[in-house]
């Protein structure tokens, strides 16, 4: 039986509350066997998934968790700029100055168009 990370009280915000999950049987010794509920591996889905909402340019000083909580209000979110931009250490999207960082809607949200009337 699958189920998903949800099951094991990962919030709806984190990244890995729609992972599945494996178990893994092991000799447990005189007490019997165990299973061993684990998370399935979580891929980076690719940045251009993603669509853009805007971008913002890495200034000196720059921190990850104080650009998603300007952007996506909660700097626990950090890890969507990461998927976004294609990478999974967070460290490297501010390591260099100038670098334009994908802010974008959650994988999966259609892009509205902005139509003038």
């Amino acid at each position: 039986m699958n189920i998903t990370a949800r099951n094991l009280l990962f919030p709806p915000t984190s990244r890995y509350n729609t992972i599945e999950t494996a178990t893994l049987a092991i000799d447990g010794g005189p007490e019997g066997p165990l299973e061993i509920i684990y998370l399935k591996r979580r891929f980076v889905p690719p940045g251009e998934r993603f669509a853009l909402l805007q971008e913002h340019t890495v200034e000196a000083g720059d921190r990850l968790d104080n650009i998603t909580a300007r952007y996506l209000g909660d700097p626990l979110q950090f890890w969507r700029i990461c998927d976004a931009n294609n990478t999974m250490d967070p460290f490297d999207l501010t390591a260099e100055i100038g670098r334009r960082l994908r802010i974008t809607l959650p994988e999966g949200m259609p892009e509205i168009p902005n139509v003038a009337g």
